[in-house]
């Protein structure tokens, strides 16, 4: 994990010119602008909390003429900026730069438009996830990726990391299901990329932005597709004796050529946890547990979901509850969903790891993970997207033990050992801080330069959430280009090694 400082609030960051500040000031209203120590620390990072650093300004503008212009007047003055929306990523891709400006997009939160015979909305970056479902749902339409935080994060950071959730095996995660965006280029020029259907002539620049987390500019209108609400849903709650078992049920499920609308695992730790937070009704001493939900037309989804309970029941299944109605079916997914949270009642630490390994491979990635965790004195809970592989391993720790920099090693190995497998560093939550030195282990350097290429050719000055995504020329972490001290150490607090 990068070394980051924390010194008393009066040496945080050389303050921002006054020149800088009059400009935001001018752009987007002295109003909308935090600049108070206290106010800052707010935004000093993400969800993955080990990374912190309080930035030098916040401006919080209320349209995108206000994001377009907070972005020029930084462009103009070579200042790096970072788009936040709600601070819900757990890979530090929102961390702030200790000198820098955060443009925030808590305000900008509007459906603009939701067009049922098209089957399209239009949202602004604030929108949560879920109430794009809730307006389209007087018309018999939903969204349908749906991370587990969908009730807080928005559309603009689902943009930024293409998130799925839990039903992306059957639907694809969000670059399948935006149309068009409405973007802010890091010189503060507004561009349109996409159009009115997924296929557009020339470069897919809209599938170029989706998942560059914020390096490449700022979406501020999003078109998005909607889909019609299945006319059956069915789902299951299965246990077995072995992670290795539901494992094999997950394979053999998908060999038979049925793609469920969700096939999610979690193993005992994860299922005590969640069942001590909401009571969802699951079996606090099984080994592991998986949530199968089939969803389409009536007679195709009873064949398939026969077929899905014959093949938990070859593979030793020791308890089969199958929800009766709707409400039986949330009361599932609200432990599922609440599994993240409810770890923090069984560890007063923990970091949420993500990659991805092919299906054929989750009980042997679960089987090594078990061994690491044994040799590095840590424990770790799985609960995953097991129908694509899409690992989130929850290494617990207690930091007051000094457990914090096994636990932060041990992260960075599961999250290499994918690559290993054959998989990648990253199913949904980014690479951002967390994992930008571990891209060497899964692209060569060819590939890291041209990626660098083409986010130079939107960001040629380097301002637009410097520091993530990428590893640098130098040290990991260390901005690229003529070397920048960092503000503490013109301040004399620190020094270069």
């Amino acid at each position: 994990m990068a070394f980051l400082f924390h010194e008393a609030e009066s040496r945080w960051a050389r303050m921002l010119d006054a020149a800088v500040h009059a400009a935001l000031a001018s752009a987007v209203g002295e109003d909308n602008i935090v600049s108070d120590p206290v106010g800052l620390r707010s935004y000093e990072c993400d969800g993955l909390t080990g990374f912190r650093q309080v930035p030098g300004l916040v401006v919080l503008p209320l349209d995108t003429a206000g994001v377009a212009a907070a972005a020029r007047v930084c462009h103009q003055h070579g200042v790096p900026f970072v788009a936040r929306g709600a601070g819900t990523g757990l890979s530090g891709g929102a961390l702030p730069v200790a000198d820098g400006v955060v443009i925030s997009l808590q305000r900008l939160r509007r459906v603009l438009e939701v067009d049922p015979v098209d089957r399209r909305a239009v949202l602004q970056p604030g929108v949560t996830n879920l109430d794009i479902t809730k307006a389209a749902a007087p018309f018999g339409l939903y969204y349908a990726p749906d991370p587990s935080s969908q009730q807080v994060c928005t559309i603009g950071g689902n943009v930024a990391e293409n998130s799925g959730g839990a039903h992306c095996l059957k639907y694809g995660f969000t670059t399948n299901h935006v149309l068009e965006l409405t973007v802010v280029l890091p010189d503060g020029e507004v561009v349109t990329l996409g159009g009115d259907t997924a296929e557009q002539l020339g470069p897919d620049l809209r599938g170029v932005f989706i998942g560059s987390e914020g390096t490449l500019g700022i979406a501020c209108e999003i078109t998005v597709r909607l889909l019609r609400v299945p006319q059956t849903v069915r789902t299951l709650l299965a246990d077995f004796p072995s992670v290795t078992e539901a494992g094999e049920v997950v394979s053999d499920i998908v060999a038979a050529g049925i793609v469920p609308a969700a096939v999610e695992m979690m193993d005992n730790l994860a299922i005590q946890a969640a069942e001590q937070a909401v009571g969802a009704g699951y079996t606090l001493e099984t080994p592991a547990a998986l949530v199968v939900e089939l969803d389409g037309p009536a007679a195709e989804c009873g064949e398939q979901f026969e077929q899905v309970k014959a093949i938990c029941e070859r593979h030793g299944c020791t308890r089969l509850h199958i929800a009766g109605d709707a409400a039986e079916r949330a009361k599932i997914w609200k432990g599922r969903k609440a599994a993240f949270a409810a770890v923090g009642r069984i560890s007063p630490d923990y970091i949420v790891q993500d990659g991805v390994v092919p299906r054929t491979r989750l009980a042997e990635v679960l089987g090594r993970i078990e061994d690491m965790g044994r040799a590095a004195g840590l424990r770790v809970a799985n609960v995953f997207h097991a129908g694509d592989g899409n690992l989130h391993p929850l290494v617990l720790f207690d930091e007051s033990a000094g457990e914090l920099d096994r636990a932060e090693q041990l992260s960075k190995e599961i999250a290499e050992l994918c690559v290993e497998l054959g998989g990648s560093l990253s199913g949904e939550h980014g690479i951002g801080t967390d994992k930008a030195c571990s891209m060497p282990t899964m692209f060569s350097r060819d590939d890291l330069a041209t990626m660098d290429r083409v986010r130079s050719a939107f960001d040629p000055a380097g301002l637009c959430n410097p520091g993530k995504l990428l590893p640098t020329p130098r040290l990991c972490g260390e901005a690229p280009g003529r070397y920048r001290p960092h503000p503490l150490e013109e301040a004399g607090v620190i020094e270069r090694l």
